[in-house]
């Protein structure tokens, strides 16, 4: 297979290229690091105050917006194109998530076989 066809859409802007184990923004083609890492170390960070998203809509101790001191909102950019990535919710001082871990090797195993195939940059099982 060509290196573009082994390219597969893992999130609404994220892919992973298989041949070369990057993950890559799917807007752009930014390359955002090793696939055996997390995409996140090759983005943008912005954390933000959640007052700026959820607004309060009341006046008073309960405002129905969250209070910055139980939760920050980080979000994740592409550096090449400024798409947004991800985001998430975290309370102050809770590392970043490692919420996406792909067993490359097995993959690779499963498509060379022929179990799996990539067809418009999606998996699907061979028939």
């Amino acid at each position: 297979m060509a290196n573009a066809d082994r390219r597969i859409r893992v999130t609404e802007y994220l892919d992973l290229e298989l041949d070369r184990e990057q993950w890559m923004c799917n807007r752009c083609g930014h390359d955002l690091g090793p696939g055996r890492d997390s995409y996140k170390k090759g983005c943008l960070l912005y954390s933000r105050d959640p007052r700026e998203i959820h607004v309060p809509i009341v006046e008073g101790k309960f405002t129905f917006s969250p209070d910055p001191l139980w939760v920050r909102i980080v979000e994740f950019y592409c550096p090449g194109c400024g798409t947004q990535i991800e985001t998430e919710y975290l309370p102050p001082g809770h590392p970043i998530t490692h919420d996406i871990e792909i067993d490359i090797d097995e993959l690779k195993r499963r498509l060379d076989s022929g179990e799996l195939r990539i067809k418009e940059q999606r998996l699907e099982v061979a028939a």
